[in-house]
């Protein structure tokens, strides 16, 4: 409950307005005539005198923007949050540069911008940090939502040969109501501990494949999962309908998304122990 109380006090006071510097960060990807897709990104910086841990922060199919064309409030906030444990955040945009604004509303098999792409500018934007000055190499993570979750099994899977020859690889991984299903048939094998924060009622990437996978996989993946949430559950939108996506647990009948206050909460919290506790960070003031 304290954890709850501590984290629900964060969220609260955090200030939408923040300053990051734009940085131009090379994907792995290159096949538009052999050269780097390169990936216009958002770079926060925690004030820390240390070589300090950073996170890429991947963005699901809706892209990074709002309707007024600025960085999302969910980004936003978890990159002041991560700040505010010391903490670098990177958050690269993979929709953009290659002419799209979302893909939710297109069918999985004929997306622009596959999960190969996704993977790809996930593993450059790793190996983007370990380049930077200030940030500690051997504790890079990477952190997604829905689409951005599904990236972040895809890499982080070692059944991938991309994975196994990156260069740069996380230390440690975070997915948001990820979609499961690709990976849990591949049998996943996680290059690094894995927390996944799932939704009981979640009808657009439903948590069943997800603890399956856990189950695979052993003990190095972690998941928690909230009753009565569905998908973005860690919004602050009302629960809306979307019929427009094609996919879901109930092809052709939409899915629904949007907040739920006490699982906001408690995965805050949840996202904070798991970080302290794998980067022996220090406790929070009380």
């Amino acid at each position: 409950m304290a954890g709850r109380l501590i984290a629900a006090a964060v969220l609260a006071g955090l200030a939408l307005r923040v300053h990051a510097a734009p940085v131009d960060v090379p994907s792995l990807d290159t096949r538009f005539g052999g050269t780097a897709v390169v990936l216009p990104s958002h770079w926060f910086p925690a004030a820390t005198g240390a070589p300090a841990p950073a996170v890429v922060l991947l963005h699901g199919c809706g892209g990074l923007f709002d309707g007024r064309g600025r960085l999302g409030e969910r980004y936003v906030e978890m990159a002041q949050r991560l700040n505010a444990l010391g903490i670098h955040a990177l958050v690269p945009d993979s929709l953009g540069p290659r002419g799209e604004k979302e893909i939710c509303t297109q069918r999985a098999g004929s997306r622009r911008v596959t999960m190969v792409e996704r993977r790809r500018d996930a593993l450059g934007a790793l190996q983007w940090l370990a380049a930077q000055p200030g940030v500690d190499a051997n504790r890079l993570a990477l952190l997604g939502w829905s689409n951005g979750g599904s990236t972040v099994l895809a890499a982080t899977d070692l059944n991938q040969p991309e994975v196994r020859k990156a260069t740069a690889r996380p230390a440690l991984a975070i997915a948001y109501y990820p979609g499961c299903e690709a990976e849990q048939r591949r049998g996943y094998q996680p290059v690094a501990p894995l927390l996944m924060l799932l939704a009981e009622d979640d009808d657009w990437t439903p948590a069943a494949p997800c603890k399956g996978l856990a189950a695979q996989a052993g003990d190095r993946v972690q998941w928690e999962s909230y009753p009565g949430a569905g998908h973005g559950f860690d919004g602050q939108g009302a629960v809306r309908h979307r019929p427009d996506v094609p996919g879901g647990a109930h092809p052709g009948q939409g899915v629904h998304v949007g907040g739920q206050p006490e699982a906001r909460a408690a995965s805050a919290a949840r996202l904070q122990a798991f970080l302290r506790a794998q980067w022996n960070l220090p406790a929070p003031t009380p």
